[in-house]
């Protein structure tokens, strides 16, 4: 069956704007993964000096355990294992790093098709969410890991008569991976406040709802901290407790939320009320 010019014209019509938004997000795709692939390139570059930077906590923990700092050593046992380790640290840090310029990115892709409150409205989260992300990974950096670090040299036993010596040689890869999972896991678990904010603004969720599961709440952060954590109690608790207090700023910054809307609700019934007054008030043109 043949097409008529109308309906191809119209097709082509319908058609147009999904190429263009198809070449948008093309372009946004290109910055986004040309500036990931500048900073892996950096962070390669600079990966044993990241590394070192990493071991810090490592050398505080074993300070709090009355050992030598100058003494830490980590082991690899396969020949690739070091490189490897290095391409791993060097994604993560080419992430954090470029993750304000792919946040950007999606947000001019999406931006044209918000309204001007909308815009004004998301744009705060989107600088509020790295930062929260850099307060998580600086606990973890300054306190959980020393403090796991710490637990786990506490259980490294003395060679005696009666007991071999058992001492902890880390390796590098899974020294990097419990750091990575530990900030990854704060990381998260901090950009709760915005994705509770931003439920609340689009009217999915209330701060009375956040409210009422405010014991469940509690029962899932042990849950998720129990599963994205190493299996020691005190990194668990460490990551449960600050979610919990995470989960009771989400609820303050809904209530926030809400009374800033019912504000400006009650704004507008003012203004359409007054227009109303006026109005009825003006009088009629006289007729000729």
């Amino acid at each position: 069956m043949s097409v008529s010019d109308k309906e191809r014209e119209e097709i082509e019509k319908s058609s147009a704007p999904l190429i263009e938004h198809l070449v948008e997000l093309r372009r946004r795709l290109i910055w986004s993964l040309g500036g990931f692939f500048i900073a892996f390139l950096v962070c390669f570059f600079f990966a044993k000096r990241l590394f070192n930077l990493l071991v810090v906590p490592f050398k505080w923990a074993t300070q709090w355990a009355g050992l030598d700092p100058h003494k830490v050593e980590l082991i690899y046992t396969a020949p690739q294992e070091f490189f490897f380790t290095q391409v791993k640290l060097a994604m993560f840090g080419g992430m954090v790093i470029a993750f304000p310029l792919i946040a950007t990115q999606i947000y001019k892709f999406i931006a044209p098709g918000l309204y001007k409150n909308e815009r004004s409205a998301f744009l705060p989260f989107l600088i509020a969410s790295p930062i929260l992300f850099l307060m998580g990974a600086s606990l973890v950096y300054f306190f959980f890991t020393p403090m796991v670090m710490w637990f786990f040299l506490a259980m490294q036993q003395v060679g005696t008569n009666d007991q071999v010596q058992i001492s902890l040689l880390p390796k590098v890869s899974e020294y990097l991976s419990l750091i990575m999972t530990l900030i990854f896991s704060f990381g998260l678990v901090f950009q709760l406040p915005v994705v509770t904010s931003l439920l609340t603004r689009v009217g999915l969720l209330s701060s009375q709802a956040l409210a009422e599961k405010r014991k469940w709440a509690i029962v899932i952060a042990f849950v998720v901290a129990a599963v994205l954590t190493p299996p020691d109690p005190m990194s668990q608790i460490g990551l449960a407790l600050p979610t919990i207090v995470l989960y009771e700023v989400a609820i303050f910054t809904s209530r926030l939320i809400e009374r800033s809307r019912e504000r400006d609700r009650l704004a507008r019934e003012r203004q359409e009320e007054a227009g109303s007054a006026v109005a009825g008030k003006t009088p009629d043109a006289p007729s000729t």
